[in-house]
Formats: structure tokens, C-alpha cells, sequence
């Protein structure tokens, strides 16, 4: 039978491959396939996503027709330019083989063998040896011991299940422990009172919503509080390289967000010059963009200093572990009310523990100490900022 031939050649079949991911990525794994061979697709409509170490990317159909077939299978790693789907612009000869589905055995293509021929080739009876009275059966092998009562009894391997690491846990792993082996890192402490704060946003939240548009939370204070303690304290803001010191003369803050795929850490670029509204509404598009996965390369790369807030999940206390290049990180915790002296008087208190963490080798404990007091000031006080006291 004749069938239209298709080929790159005349202008039917477009390939879908791996886009450019970054300058520091070379691979990723093909992690899923979002398109079936057979469906439609439209010019740049995502037909699969490809998970690197720190982003997921989308690869794109560059035409619209229909998927004719995949030439990648899902946890193969790809590279950019890598061809992970046709594509036919028409939508005769489109097969719905997929890579993963096998081709028919070659011994189901043969001719069965005939009677003869089977009766050929199973031996007589005859031929088969025999066994003579010198020959004497095997002894029976001994019973297999029981395990003794003092052997651990682990549960059967039936009841666990082996997943393999996702590329962002496992580059989340890495850096962690490489965090943990370089920076000789210490954690000092102290608590917050969180009335004049909460207050603040309490009073104001309806007027900032009507003109800004978003609302007031509490991570634009403690952002405004660490710039001003970066600003008072610029070695925390450094960073040590071979036998130098690099001072930055920019406050970058990181974000860590917990996503459902793992740990991201956007980056607010030149927070020190900008005001409440502007860090709550970037804030609010990396948070979400950060949920759907479609953060980019660049607002995760460079950061100064970063903060952590395990106080939305319920964490009371904890001693963050510094996001390198950089030398420290803040961490927030929940909010709790509790029985504090003020004025000679036992009152509650909506209190707050902090937490910094820093890598002692460039940052001594004085200048720790002094950063996270001015972090209590500036939140306790907010009126600070407007006189810079």
C-alpha cells in the first residue's frame, strides 16, 4: 500500500526539543509528558516539562498539528536541543505508538512449527537417562533456622516503597551539606514584641489595600528591619572569597518559600530602595510564581542575605542553615502570646522568637548580636524608619 512519506525535509514535521535553561544548567529530567501522540497542540502550547536543579521548563510544540510521536521517555536526561517530540502539521500518518510501547516480538512474527517438527524435536522417552542402583538420593537439606527471639524483626520490604530524588531535592541536599561542611556557623537568638507591629498593620491595612492594592503584611516590616540592620552591620551583608572579603554595596534579600516540589529562594533585588508596598507586592508575584513553578533562573540567582519564616508552618524555635554565597540568615517564627513584664506589670504579649544564623569565620558575635537588636527595635518601634534612629 502507498502512504504519504513524512520528513523534515518537506516541511511536514517539526521536531519539539529542549530549550536554552540557563547559563549554570547543562541537563535536566524529562519529568512528565503533559500531550498524548495523537493530540492537538497549538504553537507554543507546553507538551512536556523538563525538571532541572532548580527551576522547572516547559518545551513548547514550535507549530501547531498534531503529536505524531515521542523520541524521549519520561526520566531520561536531556539536554538543550535535545528532540523530545515530533510534531505533523498534517494529520495524515499520525501514529500512536509511544516510545515506551514495544514493538511485536520477533518470535511472534514465525510461522508456528508443524507436528512433525515438533515431534522432532522432543526427545523419546528412551533417551532419557536412567538411573542405575549405584546412584544414591541427596539427604535432604536441614530445615532453615528460625531467627531467635533476639533478632530485630524488620518489617517486610513489601511495606516500603523506593522513589527515586527529585533534581530540586537532591540540589537542595547538596547545597545544605556543602552549606554545612564550609561556614563555621552559629545561632544567636532573641525575642520580638510584635504589639507595635500587628498594631500598625491593624490600623492601616484597609487605607494600604485601597491605595496600593495589596495588602500589609508582616514580612515587609522585617524586611525594612533587616535592611536597616545590613545598612548598621554591612559585614553581615559580605561574603568571604579565597583570603578576600567582598563587601556589597547592595541588599538583595532571598525569600525561602516551601513549595510542594521542594525549597525555592527568590530574590527581592534592591530592597533597601524600596518601600512597604513595593516589597509587598513583590512578595506576592514570587510567592505565587514560586507555587506554580514558573520561576525563573534569574529571580532565584546572586541574594545578600536571606530570610526564613518557619513561623507560617507552627515553628516555634529552629536554627536556619546560611544559603551560600551568602554569610547569614534570619529566621521568623510563629507568634505567641505570652505572660512578658511590662512597666512592673505582668501583661500578654503577642512575642516573637528570631533567630540568626552566620558564619562566624567572617562575622564575630558582637556584630551579630547588634543586627538581630536592631532587628528588635526597628519591628518593636517602626517609628525608627521614619526618624533613622
Amino acid at each position: 500500500m502507498w502512504s504519504r512519506p513524512f520528513s523534515s525535509d518537506n516541511g511536514d514535521l517539526v521536531d519539539a526539543v529542549v530549550p536554552f535553561m540557563g547559563e549554570s544548567i547543562t541537563d535536566g529530567t524529562l519529568a512528565k509528558f503533559l500531550k498524548k501522540p495523537g493530540d492537538h497542540v497549538n504553537t507554543d502550547e507546553p507538551i512536556a516539562q523538563v525538571e532541572t536543579d532548580k527551576v522547572t521548563i516547559d518545551v513548547a510544540s514550535p507549530e501547531a498539528g498534531i503529536i505524531q510521536k515521542f523520541v524521549a521517555k519520561e526520566g531520561d536526561t536531556v539536554e538543550p536541543g535535545t528532540k523530545v517530540a515530533v510534531i505533523s502539521k498534517s494529520v495524515e500518518g499520525v501514529t500512536h505508538v509511544a516510545p515506551s510501547e514495544k514493538t511485536p516480538s520477533k518470535a511472534a512474527s514465525e510461522p508456528a512449527p508443524s507436528e512433525k517438527e515438533v515431534d522432532k524435536q522432543i526427545p523419546k522417552a528412551e533417551t532419557l537417562p536412567k538411573v542405575t542402583p549405584k546412584e544414591k538420593p541427596k539427604a535432604p537439606s536441614p530445615p532453615q533456622s528460625k531467627p531467635s527471639a533476639m533478632e530485630p524483626q524488620l518489617p517486610p520490604k513489601e511495606r516500603e516503597r523506593r522513589v527515586p530524588m527529585t533534581r530540586l531535592r537532591k540540589r537542595v541536599a547538596t547545597r545544605l551539606k556543602d552549606s554545612q561542611n564550609t561556614f563555621a556557623m552559629l545561632t544567636t537568638f532573641n525575642e520580638v514584641d510584635m504589639t507595635n507591629l500587628m498594631k500598625l498593620r491593624s490600623d492601616y491595612k484597609d487605607a494600604f489595600v485601597e491605595k496600593h492594592g495589596v495588602k500589609l503584611g508582616l514580612m515587609s516590616g522585617f524586611i525594612k528591619a533587616a535592611v536597616s540592620g545590613l545598612q548598621n552591620q554591612p559585614i553581615i551583608n559580605a561574603v568571604i572569597d579565597g583570603d578576600d572579603i567582598i563587601y556589597r554595596d547592595y541588599i538583595d534579600i532571598s525569600i525561602a518559600v516551601g513549595t510542594p516540589k521542594g525549597l525555592v529562594v527568590p530574590v527581592i533585588r534592591n530592597a533597601d530602595a524600596m518601600n512597604f508596598a513595593e516589597i509587598e507586592k513583590e512578595i506576592n508575584t514570587l510567592a505565587k510564581k514560586a507555587n506554580d513553578g514558573s520561576l525563573s533562573i534569574d529571580e532565584m540567582a546572586g541574594g545578600s542575605f536571606t530570610i526564613s519564616n518557619g513561623g507560617v508552618y507552627g515553628s516555634l524555635l529552629s536554627t536556619p542553615i546560611i544559603n551560600p554565597p551568602q554569610s547569614a540568615i534570619l529566621g521568623m517564627h510563629s507568634i505567641v502570646n505570652r505572660p512578658m513584664v511590662v512597666g512592673g506589670q505582668i501583661v500578654s504579649r503577642p512575642m516573637m522568637y528570631v533567630a540568626l544564623t552566620y558564619d562566624h569565620r567572617l562575622i564575630d558575635g558582637r556584630e551579630a548580636v547588634f543586627f538581630v537588636r536592631r532587628i528588635k527595635d526597628v519591628v518593636e518601634d517602626p517609628r525608627r524608619l521614619l526618624l533613622d534612629i
